[in-house]
């Protein structure tokens, strides 16, 4: 199992951090000073540091300088205040992974986890020839600063690929920053991008940093960049030409280097022709084109893929499972339209509710509950598994309904109408 380091003299405060992270699937250490973490354990052990910024010993900026002088690159998460977001801009170009704002949101400390620790290596999961080349070719590449453009159906990895591409790369000990295009509409994702100053529009009560300055020096991954609105492209062609964003209200550039990589589920030089993309923007991204194949075009990946998750799974549910013989060709035969995404969520909805190590399709081990419940005489009915799945999931994802919904492949209305049924208000 990963291990963590949680710095923070706060007791409810590091007790929280502890819980949240820990449910991230890592083993949990907590200190309130960070010397004495420092005399204490080998930080290289660990996966992943979440600190405070301010401490009464040490404070987090300290701690961070340390530890990067000693040439440990060990994810760091920073946590600051509203007042320190100049603190937190420093942080980040210390070598700091990313930073969350206080109060601090579990559920955002949970996603940017998933977002900058490595995913235990899963790109080297390449069995395919199709697949090897590829990542043979992005790693030659990883070195060069030229924008790659990432296209491949949704839930094909194409972010995997790009943390790869970062991590091979010589900005590998600085930020990898990313930001779906898709997920945010087009007045926040300017802002989001460039940042903004303090009264530059109504509720901009203090200085925002954009995700570029937070980039700065590393490389930024530019998710679903068909989606970006043809108006804001015009100003992201302009900072890859000229090295320089403006923030929203600001009356000087602000210089930014950064590699880009873009990814894209569409046929971006149709989008062009159609009038929905900048034809010079397409240029400048689509320097090294790279195209990651469906699942269904490289089967040989299918069951190492479906290995990896397991041992995930094992590791998070702390359980020990297997793929059986029946869900192995199970795995062959499947077309996975949704690609790696849906082989994941796949195996977690029938891990859930399995009863043994060996896991089986749903069908099977739905046979085997009944086999199993005519034996005791208390049969299980489908709605039973039903309910049981949708707790269990709502568990494993700290009741978090939205990535509960997205697991189970369902909308979030619908587990609120399950939950409604059940009779459950709030959490078990």
């Amino acid at each position: 199992m990963k291990r963590a380091l949680i710095l923070d003299d706060e007791e409810d405060m590091a007790t929280a951090l502890k819980e949240a992270v820990r449910r991230c699937g890592f083993q949990v250490e907590v200190f309130s000073n960070p010397a004495d973490a420092l005399s204490t354990v080998n930080l290289s052990e660990y996966s992943l540091i979440v600190t405070d910024m301010k401490m009464p010993k040490m404070s987090g900026l300290e701690f961070l300088t340390h530890i990067r002088k000693k040439g440990l690159f060990v994810p760091v998460i920073v946590i600051t205040g509203f007042g320190t977001v100049e603190n937190a801009v420093e942080a980040m170009k210390l070598g700091a992974t990313d930073y969350i704002m206080k109060p601090v949101s579990l559920d955002a400390l949970k996603a940017t986890i998933a977002r900058v620790v490595p995913t235990d290596e899963q790109e080297l999961i390449a069995v395919s020839s199709a697949m090897t080349a590829l990542v043979s070719t992005a790693r030659e590449i990883a070195h060069s600063d030229i924008s790659i453009l990432l296209s491949g159906e949704s839930g094909t990895g194409k972010e995997v690929i790009a943390r790869f591409i970062h991590r091979m790369s010589n900005r590998s000990d600085k930020p990898f920053v990313a930001i779906n295009c898709a997920a945010i509409s087009e007045s926040l994702l300017e802002s989001e991008l460039f940042g903004y100053e303090k009264g530059s529009f109504t509720g901009a009560s203090e200085r925002r940093i954009g995700k570029f300055e937070l980039a700065n020096q590393g490389t930024m991954l530019l998710d679903e960049i068909s989606e970006m609105a043809f108006a804001l492209q015009a100003k992201l062609l302009r900072v890859i030409q000229e090295k320089e964003i403006d923030r929203i209200g600001g009356r000087f550039p602000v210089p930014v280097d950064v590699r880009i990589i873009a990814t894209t589920n569409r046929d971006l030089l149709s989008e062009v022709k159609s009038g929905r993309f900048r034809e010079d923007l397409y240029y400048r991204l689509n320097v090294f084109p790279l195209k990651i194949p469906p699942l269904r075009e490289r089967p040989e990946d299918i069951i190492p893929l479906a290995e990896f998750f397991l041992r995930k799974l094992s590791q998070r549910m702390r359980r020990t499972f297997r793929i059986s013989e029946q869900l192995r060709e199970h795995l062959k035969k499947r077309l996975w339209n949704g690609n790696v995404r849906e082989l994941e969520n796949y195996l977690y909805r029938i891990a859930v509710v399995s009863k043994s190590e060996d896991i089986y399709t749903p069908e099977e081990e739905m046979e085997a509950s009944e086999e199993t419940s005519q034996r005791i005489d208390s049969p299980i009915t489908v709605k039973d598994m039903e309910r049981e799945l949708i707790l269990k999931t709502l568990k494993e994802t700290g009741w978090n309904k939205t990535r509960a919904a997205e697991v189970l492949g369902v909308t979030s209305r619908t587990i609120r109408n399950k939950l409604k049924e059940y009779g459950i208000s709030q959490q078990q």
